[in-house]
């Protein structure tokens, strides 16, 4: 079944963005657009391929990490990706990335999808964008320097709202005592855009909430996004966010908007996990 077609806007990208990353995000967007306009459903879920991440790779993820490759190659940095892992350009700056994450939603229509990446140098990131894919919306920040977004700072967990990554069967009493206490729940399937809600104060926090699924590519661009705007990124374990070329280190992050709602998240995963 064919989707309905309809143009992938270019991304508003902030004049300060890095040109490598927003050459990466450029691609990206026009990949996407790209494949959704000649693919339909099936083909763009069908898999082909097997992640560096140890995750099967959708035809959408391919075609949209391609171009993002050939971006990072001609812009002459690294790329850490989700489907390729690491590529070794020779520089001293990589880009962190994930191609199109929300795939599932990506190819089945569902309007909730994002490019999201991180540019890093020396295992330090320097700034981070996501883009929006279906509207062309943006979030940029760069470490260090001020930014417009701001978190909602809600400091307690009860009656937040707050987004999660779906359950699963090693994590549904987790799952289930978060729930128990918020005051309004979402599930978009997709973590990069989830974080970028909340570093703008759309919603109180986004987790994971114990099943040890996100990789460093979920999460580059919060890590940079969401602290600059006042909330913090967290593993629910207490794990250091490490940006590591090894795909299959796992996290249960937590992005919320003040380091104290993300550590009484934390604490409640932990407390089920028992």
């Amino acid at each position: 079944m064919s989707l309905i077609a309809w143009p992938v806007p270019a991304p508003g990208l902030p004049a300060d963005v890095h040109p490598a990353l927003a050459a990466a995000a450029r691609a990206a967007s026009a990949a996407y657009g790209s494949a959704r306009l000649s693919l339909g459903r099936a083909a763009l879920a069908e898999e082909i391929a097997m992640g560096a991440d140890g995750t099967p790779t959708m035809r959408v993820d391919a075609a949209v990490e391609d171009a993002v490759a050939e971006s990072a190659q001609r812009s002459g940095v690294n790329l850490l990706s989700e489907e390729a892992g690491f590529l070794d350009h020779g520089s001293a700056l990589t880009l962190v990335v994930d191609p199109v994450d929300g795939s599932a939603n990506a190819a089945s229509g569902v309007p909730l999808s994002c490019f999201a990446g991180a540019l890093v140098r020396d295992a330090a990131p320097s700034e981070a964008l996501t883009v929006w894919l279906d509207t062309g919306r943006t979030w940029w920040a760069r470490t260090g320097h001020p930014t417009p977004y701001r978190t909602s700072g809600r400091t307690t967990l009860d009656g937040a709202t707050v987004n999660l990554l779906r359950p699963k069967r090693s994590n549904r009493d987790a799952w289930l005592r978060v729930l128990d206490r918020i005051g309004r729940l979402r599930v978009l399937g997709t973590t990069c855009l989830e974080a970028a809600l909340v570093a703008e104060g759309s919603v109180d926090a986004f987790a994971d909430a114990g099943s040890d699924t996100l990789r460093i590519v979920d999460l580059a661009a919060a890590v940079v996004t969401v602290p600059a705007a006042g909330g913090a990124v967290i593993d629910a374990r207490g794990r250091a966010l490490e940006f590591d070329p090894d795909l299959t280190r796992r996290w249960s992050a937590i992005v919320a908007a003040t380091p104290a709602l993300a550590e009484e998240i934390a604490a409640i995963i932990v407390d089920a996990s028992r």
